[in-house]
Parts: structure tokens; C-alpha cells; sequence
């Protein structure tokens, strides 16, 4: 067996419930349809095992099997929303940040280049 990989073992809490939350809506569409674990397990292209893994959420379990699942719910367009740049708020901030520092520097340009009243 492998060892866990420390960006496994130190998830943020949000991150374990999200997938946790994850799993368990996978397992509720497999069930909704009706489907063993050993019959979606093979559809998927995984072990039983794995597929048990990603139902509970397990991070280990690749991103390809989690995107599988979600194709065979017909959910894929789903996964690419997720990293859609207009909902990217640490980027939108900086964007912001950058725009605010650039009219403050074209503010301090236009109050440098206008002549003081004294100085007519």
C-alpha cells in the first residue's frame, strides 16, 4: 500500500465535508438507478473497493474516477462549471486590488502634473 500523500492527510475541513457530500450523492444516483456496487464499479472501470472509496468521500480516489461517475449521472458539464473564471473570487479580488492601485497611481500622476496655485 502507498503512503498517504500529505496534501491527503491535511485537507481543510470544507474540502473533506465537500467531498464527503460528494460521495454520498454519487451513492444516492447509483442507488436511485437501481445499480449494485459491483455493477457501477465495472461501468466506472474500478474496483469494488475504489468505488466504496469514492462513495465515503475518500480523496485518494483520482479525479478520473469522480469524473466518470459524474459522466455516467450525465453531470460532466457540471465539473468543468466548477473552475469557471467569473465565480474564481480570489482572482476577481486581485483584479480588484490591481484596478484600485492603478487609479490611485494615475490620481497621484494628474495631481503631479497640474500646477500649484503658488506656483503661477
Amino acid at each position: 500500500m502507498s503512503k498517504a500523500s500529505p496534501s491527503l492527510s491535511g485537507l481543510p475541513p470544507e474540502v473533506s465535508q465537500a467531498l464527503a457530500e460528494l460521495g454520498q450523492h454519487l451513492a444516492l444516483a447509483r442507488l436511485r438507478r437501481n445499480e449494485s456496487q459491483r455493477s457501477w464499479a465495472q461501468r466506472i472501470g474500478v474496483s469494488v473497493p475504489t468505488l466504496a472509496s469514492m462513495e465515503r468521500g475518500e480523496p485518494g480516489v483520482s479525479m478520473g474516477v469522480y469524473a466518470t461517475a459524474l459522466w455516467m449521472m450525465g453531470r460532466t458539464k457540471a465539473l468543468a462549471a466548477l473552475a469557471e473564471p467569473q465565480f474564481d473570487f480570489g482572482a476577481l479580488e486581485a483584479d480588484v486590488r490591481a484596478a484600485a492601485a492603478l487609479r490611485q497611481q494615475r490620481a497621484g500622476r494628474r495631481r503631479a502634473s497640474k500646477p500649484r496655485s503658488d506656483e503661477r
